[in-house]
């Protein structure tokens, strides 16, 4: 069929009327999106989509959600493992920070908390022994036979105990009575003047109020006879006297033992203890408004006692072991080796019978506060952080530690300006008797200067006590 020209634009042709034409025939324009067919899927066998071209739906719902934070999780716990293991100080990577508190070289106390040599934080503080005034403690690795002047154990007490008389040889140390390992023992030489004494501060100057001194003794075959021999005797003028004076009369144990008739004439054997052989410990004791002399477990005697005990202003030097307390007398006891002497402003023994002391005497005691807290070093991120997260390895010495309440964790990105609580989500135990938690992907103030803070509330010796073990940190 011939085609036929028409030139006239004014002429309008309906659909019939076109014949088909071939696509290659279109090589300029544009077509209406409606004069475009769908087109199947089959039909795109090439080519690539633009990413503007395809919707974020058409891509997630194939695929399964991942979820990174039990992988964090066991890395964290592995760190702190391995930290415990091989003993290493607080370190971080680009990501992590751990420390399991072998040193402090990571730990910041904020308040009423302390790192223990044995590796953990908590709200007990070891503090110098509130009641001690003095501990009097010769020994093989501080002292020789010769010393004539022993220190006290206590930090910032001054108090010594010194040898009468330096010039005796007779009363010089000895190891070779031993109460404790290590420990050495004064004597007295079979001379005047020759025993030990103390020399006190004003802190002996207990005036009406408690205190306790106290020792071990070892009778080495004493031989008594009619003078009063001096096991110790301590003077602060006046009736204020303190005395274990045994002969084979009348002994004597102080004014206000004597005055109210205790006045044993069977030498030791009016006494629990003091055998020959033996050690004994023995203790004077003042106790609102009484006294008692205490050995071998037992007390001896208790009266009432108003007098003043003021051992540093009432005389001085007259704190005398192994003889009489003036001096210049025949009243020295030989045999009698004495050592681990200890004055308290505190009455530390009470009742008709005592525990006797099994050890050296503390210089140091444990307080536990009922609140605390404490935070690490700044650790600086590579890039700014909103989110951290954490692994904590803690133990319930005493007590049960709730998490979230005794045990608060929290965490910043801006040098602890801002600290955002944690929720501690509890784990699987890390170890016998450790317990586990941690807190995933928590918002926090961004930045780049990252700590943490932990807290203790509801602490208490004994009943409650919290020891945190371990710290990873996520970031």
């Amino acid at each position: 069929m011939a085609i036929i020209k028409i030139k006239n634009p004014a002429i309008d042709l309906d659909a019939a009327e076109i014949p088909n034409i071939d696509a290659s025939k279109i090589t300029t324009g544009s077509l209406g999106a409606d004069r475009i067919p769908s087109l199947a899927a089959s039909k795109i066998g090439s080519g690539t989509f633009a990413d503007a071209r395809i919707a974020a739906s058409n891509v997630s719902q194939h695929a399964t959600s991942f979820d990174d934070n039990k992988i964090v999780n066991d890395i964290s716990t592995l760190a702190i493992r391995q930290a415990s293991n091989e003993n290493k100080g607080a370190y971080n990577t680009n990501s992590m920070y751990v420390d399991v508190f072998q040193d402090d070289t990571g730990y910041t106390n904020g308040a009423n908390t302390s790192r223990n040599a044995s590796e953990f934080v908590s709200a007990t503080s070891t503090i110098t022994e509130p009641n001690t005034v003095s501990i009097f403690r010769p020994n093989t690795t501080d002292h020789s036979t010769s010393t004539s002047s022993v220190s006290s154990s206590v930090s910032g007490d001054s108090a010594t105990l010194t040898k009468v008389n330096t010039s005796h040889s007779g009363n010089n140390l000895t190891n070779s009575y031993q109460k404790f390992s290590g420990s050495m023992s004064i004597s007295s030489t079979s001379v005047n003047d020759g025993g030990w004494e103390i020399n006190p501060t004003t802190d002996y100057n207990f005036g009406t109020n408690d205190f306790t001194i106290e020792a071990w003794a070892y009778n080495n075959n004493v031989s008594l006879d009619a003078t009063h021999r001096y096991v110790m005797d301590m003077h602060a003028g006046g009736s204020s006297r303190l005395s274990i004076a045994i002969n084979t009369g009348e002994c004597y144990f102080g004014d206000t033992a004597y005055d109210n008739n205790f006045r044993p004439s069977s030498a030791f054997n009016s006494l629990n203890g003091f055998g020959n052989g033996a050690w004994t410990h023995y203790a004077w004791v003042k106790s609102s408004g009484n006294l008692a002399l205490y050995s071998d477990g037992h007390r001896q005697f208790t009266y009432t006692d108003t007098k003043n005990y003021n051992f540093q202003s009432g005389l001085t030097g007259v704190m005398a072991f192994g003889q009489r307390h003036g001096s210049n007398s025949n009243g020295y006891m030989q045999q009698m080796y004495q050592q681990e002497i200890r004055v308290s402003d505190n009455a530390r023994y009470s009742g008709a019978t005592y525990t006797i002391p099994t050890a050296i005497f503390p210089t140091t005691a444990d307080v536990t506060s009922a609140t605390g807290n404490f935070t690490c070093s700044t650790i600086t991120a590579p890039t700014s952080t909103s989110k951290m997260g954490a692994i904590i390895t803690y133990q319930d010495n005493a007590g049960t530690n709730t998490l979230n309440t005794d045990i608060v964790l929290q965490l910043s990105a801006d040098n602890g300006s801002n600290f955002t609580t944690a929720t501690l989500t509890a784990l699987p135990d890390f170890a016998t008797g450790i317990k586990m938690a941690k807190v995933n992907d928590l918002s926090v103030t961004a930045g780049t200067q990252l700590k943490y803070k932990i807290s203790f509330a509801n602490q208490a010796s004994g009943s409650k006590e919290a020891r945190i073990r371990g710290v990873s940190l996520q970031y």
